[in-house]
């Protein structure tokens, strides 16, 4: 054997000399393909597999364990974005705020919805065609020269911050936004339902679907029950006192949201159906909020839906 052919090289870098062998599949490797191991070093490779075949850690509700909660800070940041916006351009609030039926004139100015109407106007918010209000709309605030002003802004970001942080590093990422959104939802189709020709904005609706999922989280996992009812009776109390200033159809309708998710969350069998059983919850729920809302249109226009 010639000294050239007893050369070893690493199996990924075949230009590269090596003399150490992954302690797993016992290949060549070079130093920048080693990886520490407990005993020796190992490729790249088999570390990769190695992670793959390590079960994930899990939350008590089935979600990924993070410890950051990154989803709540990109909200927060969305609706700051979004009321920056609104100073700049308040006609944001009038284009992309929550309404189900109204008129506009050719003049721009608005008209409570009646139908039939005639071309002088013309149809806007969900009966308009404009769907994508269901959500806008839990993006944006109160502008500060109109009712509660920017204390509007500041009480749900300051609940989205303190609550949406625990219950986000509960629920996992991906259960946590949909438990998010559905409760923005669900608070613009109860408003959609009630009062239709009313412009609503705010992330309240969402923030009250995460105080909903607060209070059961806090029952399943056996919390000290007294700061969160403290908290709960505190979002109550909002819910009625604000009726005059605010949406309490959206209030309403993202805690029950909320509710409804977070039960799927919480008491879904902990086996291989858990998770099916909490997307199925979560599609017939978005299900069930869009058909109400394509039939309350529905019923706006005559049949007509945009």
């Amino acid at each position: 054997m010639t000294a050239e052919s007893a050369v070893t090289t690493c199996f990924r870098h075949p230009k590269v000399e090596s003399h150490v062998r992954c302690t797993r599949c016992d290949r060549h490797i070079c130093p920048s393909c080693m990886r520490e191991a407990a005993v020796g070093h190992q490729c790249v490779e088999c570390v990769k597999e190695g992670a793959r075949s390590v079960r994930q850690a899990r939350t008590a509700f089935g979600g990924r364990i993070s410890a950051v909660p990154l989803v709540t800070y990109v909200l927060v940041g969305l609706n700051v974005l979004a009321y920056l916006a609104e100073l700049a351009r308040p006609s944001v609030v009038d284009r992309f705020g929550m309404l189900g039926a109204g008129l506009r004139g050719t003049d721009g100015a608005h008209y409570l919805w009646q139908y039939p109407y005639d071309s002088s106007v013309h149809a806007e918010g969900l009966a308009g065609g404009e769907w994508e209000r269901l959500l806008t709309g839990a993006f944006l605030h109160m502008p500060p020269s109109e009712g509660i002003g920017v204390l509007h802004i500041v009480m749900n970001m300051a609940s989205l911050w303190t609550v949406g942080r625990v219950v986000e590093t509960q629920l996992g990422r991906v259960r946590y936004l949909a438990l998010y959104l559905l409760s923005a939802l669900g608070g613009s189709v109860l408003q959609l339902l009630i009062a239709p020709d009313v412009l609503g904005v705010g992330a309240s609706g969402a923030v009250f679907g995460l105080g909903a999922a607060y209070w059961i989280m806090g029952r399943r996992l056996g919390y000290d029950m007294r700061a969160v009812n403290r908290y709960m009776i505190g979002l109550l109390l909002w819910l009625v006192l604000s009726a005059g200033m605010t949406s309490w159809q959206g209030h309403l309708g993202g805690l029950l949201a909320g509710a409804t998710v977070t039960l799927a969350y919480a008491y879904a069998p902990r086996d291989g159906r858990r998770a099916l059983i909490q997307t199925g919850v979560c599609v017939v729920l978005l299900a069930v909020l869009l058909v109400l809302a394509w039939v309350k249109v529905a019923d706006l226009t005559g049949g007509a839906t945009a």
